[in-house]
């Protein structure tokens, strides 16, 4: 009769299936697909009403639609979320697979970044599970504005963002736009205060300025 596997050969199998059920993305081979898939189905449901709630809420809420707990308390590097989307500079959601987390731009190809920006152990204790393999991070957007984008999520991590956070000049940053990867909007809104220092929104925007990613802030 047949006998079941070892335990070693089964746990090798489940290794296998596991990894052939991970969906990878030729271009940036670093995005965790099927996380990036579950972010934008939640941000699906932001409306712009949702959107328009006091800046703590709406904060709040991006957080939860990118895969990250609300971690304000935490000590930065063990998972501090407080800064994500309240400056100017760490305002994209990046979904990243396991393998990469810990990539710390040690060849000095983002500019601007630390060559020991290594944010693994912050990444896994923040990142909310049930979206997907991977984690997600909060990254800074300084060098999106080349083609491709040169930044920490498309080169030190070899990903895709699932959106980027873009304050709006057409009223005078009151308002802001989330766009994909490709620079397609996907929501926005209109958040009452307190809102970040008006001089780090209106830097936001300066960051983007001239590349994809600013087309849909500067339209109505």
């Amino acid at each position: 009769r047949l006998l079941p596997p070892r335990t070693g050969v089964r746990c090798a199998l489940r290794a296998m299936t596991t990894q052939q059920k991970v969906e990878i993305d030729p271009e940036y081979p670093g995005t965790s697909v099927a996380r990036l898939k579950s972010i934008h189905q939640r941000v699906s449901q932001l409306t712009t009403q949702k959107l328009s709630e006091p800046w703590p809420e709406v904060r709040r809420l991006l957080l939860w639609a990118g895969g990250l707990k609300d971690l304000e308390d935490a000590a930065p590097g063990e998972g501090y979320t407080g800064h994500a989307f309240n400056d100017y500079n760490h305002c994209d959601l990046t979904p990243m697979l396991g393998d990469v987390q810990d990539e710390s731009n040690a060849d000095g190809r983002v500019q601007q970044i630390s060559r020991g920006n290594l944010l693994g152990p912050g990444i896994r204790m923040a990142s909310l599970p049930e979206l997907g393999p991977g984690g997600s991070w909060s990254t800074c957007t300084n060098g999106c504005n080349s083609e491709p984008p040169n930044d920490v999520a498309h080169t030190q991590f070899r990903s895709r963002i699932a959106f980027k956070l873009v304050w709006t000049p057409i009223d005078d940053f009151q308002s802001f736009v989330l766009v994909d990867d490709a620079g397609v909007e996907l929501a926005r809104g209109t958040p009452q205060p307190p809102l970040p220092d008006k001089r780090q929104r209106m830097m936001n925007f300066k960051m983007v300025e001239g590349s994809k990613y600013a087309k849909a802030a500067q339209s109505h």
